[in-house]
């Protein structure tokens, strides 16, 4: 019975080391912009002192790394991309996420061993529950990200028309609206900032665009790819482009709420009708009831 209790405390600890892990043991952000610098300079070494947490950090990291390659299992790009679609883009996040895949399931097995009665089927179900856990995460943290893109990209398009109304072009004002919505929408200046990097490194406008609405899979961005596409190919001013696809998504927005408010006078009808009209019918019928039960008794006595 022993070993038992040990795997189940070495499992738990592990498990709450690997959730923990990303937020106390991140580096400082004096480290992290220090390691920035240096870290794409081959050329001189890096010096910096590396403290605890993140010492402790890399050691879980290899860890995880360590157990997929003994595995066999290479890394998977498909994961990679859902990662950055959750803005989680960096080589450790697919590591910590391959090794949820691999401890959450053992605690739902062991979990599930604790259960008094029906435990093999408490064993499966915990089971399965816990390999399929990681992936609900991961597509609800995705989902999320989307929602809040798509809820900021009527105001950067807004702020692109004025910037191209002031005289920038395009790949500047993409940089000075990135700049600008760092505090208010940060996942449209991460992705912004991308396209920026992109381009600054050689890929063309339309690609960099292109990969955008392929990496946040939000249509909006491919209508702007295709509005892009048609200005370069007919010759259209940009502004007046850029102005007309904003006007076109605020409508859609307005149309979206619209809809979203005249769907609420149909979803009110359940709670209505099956939380709110019981309580009413309770308190306007049981004192009539009661009296009548009153009256019904003294006649039959």
């Amino acid at each position: 019975m022993m070993p038992f209790y040990v795997l189940l405390g070495v499992i738990i600890f592990a498990v709450v080391a690997l959730l923990l892990s990303p937020n106390l043991f991140r580096p400082s952000p004096e480290a992290q912009r220090i390691f920035d610098v240096v870290k794409g300079e081959t050329d001189r070494p890096d010096q910096r002192v590396i403290r605890g947490k993140e010492q402790m950090q890399n050691k879980l990291l290899g860890a995880a790394t360590v157990l997929r390659m003994r595995l066999g299992l290479a890394e998977n790009p498909k994961l990679r991309a859902k990662l950055t679609m959750a803005g989680l883009d960096g080589k450790a996040y697919s590591d910590i996420f391959f090794a949820s895949q691999f401890l959450m399931p053992l605690a739902g097995v062991v979990g599930g061993t604790l259960m008094p009665s029906n435990t093999m089927l408490c064993v499966i179900i915990f089971g399965v529950l816990g390999y399929m856990a990681p992936d609900f995460w991961l597509n609800w943290k995705t989902g999320r990200r989307r929602k809040r893109i798509r809820r900021s990209i009527p105001d950067a398009l807004d702020l692109l028309v004025i910037c191209v109304d002031a005289g920038l072009g395009l790949d500047q004002a993409c940089l000075r609206v990135g700049t600008e919505l760092t505090v208010s929408h940060p996942d449209i200046h991460t992705e912004f900032m991308q396209v920026n990097k992109e381009q600054r490194a050689g890929r063309p406008r339309l690609e960099a665009w292109q990969s955008l609405a392929d990496r946040t899979e939000i249509e909006e961005f491919n209508q702007f790819v295709s509005m892009l596409t048609q200005t370069d190919r007919f010759g259209t001013p940009i502004a007046k482009a850029l102005a007309r696809f904003s006007e076109d998504i605020r409508s859609k927005r307005r149309q979206h709420a619209e809809e979203a408010a005249s769907k609420t006078k149909i979803k009110i009808i359940f709670p209505l009708v099956l939380c709110i009209f019981p309580c009413l019918f309770i308190v306007l019928l049981a004192p009539a009831v009661l009296n009548i039960m009153a009256g019904l008794k003294g006649m039959n006595q």
